[in-house]
């Protein structure tokens, strides 16, 4: 194997070759023979090859605004050291560990901080920290499906894949729900369905953030729509799929609040998200007696109520370090800035006519799709049919945002230049209201 040749090929764009993609997989592939490597030259140019692929990533950082991933980090650098232990924590987090390379100590202090947002006792919870949002609502399912077994499970068409992926696995009964033009869950359609099904037990997920549109389903109504259905508290199972807004509603006045004082069984958050960390990661929190009793491991001197069994270290150290370098007053200036320079994005697009959706309390920015897939990569912009999105995170700036508009409305001017490409009409999708093409400028 030629390490030069393939290392040629890895090429870092220039601002003016910005929609290059990252290196291609295959100049990446590993020798079989280990005498191909083994010597000095060879070693540098792997360096080399590392070197290249972060500045691509240093270069393309201030694209990436379509995923909510918060890239805003402040503290790698003091953390970086951790990074020659391997640190693992298998079992459950409250069980003493048979090894000192692990970090259940501020695993637990993480959970407590996130139970105490919650309102929810340190005696009365159990969970542990996650590979991220997915795992978080496989478990919180999980639970419910363990709670209650004949149980159907209720989740909106907007929610998240793994809600889905969890009725595929545990097998669950379910009803796909529909939703209103911003989003959320349909409540009268759950009414109904909930009405139909009333001799079984109810799952029922709820979304505080929808995954595309980034709407919240009001927990309020759905728990007084279930007792209007005449389900009892033991007789429905409510799981929160907070993964992004789970960390902005606490701290915004007027929203209404998540917490175990209402009669709900478990919340999921992601951790790479709105409050950044470096790898995947999440928070699962459940009512402590909910969690089936497992036997004993002797081998690792522990139960294991979790998914994934050993579970990534460092994780709980990063978000410890960060909880306790931002507390609650940054955490809320935060919200409140992301969701302020939300509106400042709508409100740009909204006067430049084009279709354009914001959620109240939302970071999450629906807008009309480019018709360029160079435009589409440039800025890491996620899609589905004719809308895409930009969800505002902690470090997407104001400046950032004029960047992108400036060259959206460069690449408008393209697109459209003929007169005869037209906008799409967005009606359907996001409401009349917010439609701003041709025919409903006619009709309005």
């Amino acid at each position: 194997m030629e390490i030069q040749k393939e290392f040629d090929l890895t090429v870092v764009p220039t601002e003016g070759e910005i929609d290059a993609p990252l290196s291609p997989r295959k100049n990446l592939c590993l020798s079989v023979v280990e005498s191909d490597i083994k010597n000095e030259t060879s070693f540098q140019k792997l360096d080399m090859i590392l070197t290249q692929y972060l500045e691509t990533l240093s270069k393309r950082k201030k694209y990436h605004i379509g995923y909510p991933t918060n890239m805003h980090y402040e503290h790698h650098a003091t953390l970086a050291p951790l990074l020659q232990f391997h640190l693992n924590n298998f079992g459950d987090p409250f069980a003493q560990h048979p090894t000192d390379f692990h970090s259940k100590d501020f695993e637990v202090a993480v959970l407590d901080w996130f139970a105490q947002l919650w309102e929810i006792e340190k005696d009365e919870y159990w969970g542990y920290i996650t590979s991220g949002g997915t795992e978080g609502n496989l478990h919180g399912l999980l639970v419910g499906r363990e709670l209650l077994p004949s149980g159907i499970l209720y989740a909106s068409k907007d929610s998240h894949y793994s809600i889905f992926k969890a009725a595929r696995m545990y097998r669950m009964e379910l009803q796909t729900i529909n939703t209103l033009v911003n989003g959320e869950i349909d409540y009268e359609d759950l009414q109904s369905k909930l009405l139909v099904n009333k001799n079984k037990p109810a799952i029922i997920n709820i979304n505080i953030g929808t995954t595309f549109k980034g709407a919240i389903d009001d927990l309020d109504f759905v728990i007084q729509t279930l007792e209007n259905c005449g389900y009892s508290n033991d007789n429905y199972y409510i799981h929160c799929d907070a993964a992004l807004c789970g960390l902005i509603l606490p701290f915004i006045k007027h929203a209404k609040k998540i917490t175990f004082k209402k009669p709900i069984g478990s919340i999921s958050i992601s951790g790479h998200k709105f409050l950044g960390c470096p790898m995947p990661c999440g928070i699962q929190i459940t009512r402590k007696t909910y969690v089936s009793t497992h036997s004993k491991i002797e081998y690792i001197n522990s139960t294991d109520a979790t998914i994934s069994g050993s579970r990534n270290g460092f994780t709980p150290i990063f978000l410890w370090y960060c909880l306790s370098k931002k507390g609650h007053a940054r955490l809320q200036q935060d919200s409140i800035t992301c969701i302020e320079n939300a509106r400042y994005l709508k409100d740009r697009l909204l006067e430049a006519g084009i279709s354009v959706m914001l959620n109240e309390f939302s970071i999450t920015v629906i807008f009309e799709r480019s018709c360029d897939h160079k435009f589409i990569h440039r800025w890491n912009l996620c899609y589905l049919r004719g809308m895409a999105h930009v969800v505002v995170m902690p470090g997407i700036t104001r400046e950032t945002i004029d960047s992108f508009f400036k060259d959206l409305m460069q690449e408008r001017k393209r697109w459209f230049q003929d007169g005869k490409t037209q906008p799409p009409c967005l009606a359907d999708e996001f409401g009349s209201q917010n439609c701003m093409c041709s025919h409903n400028k006619m009709h309005n």
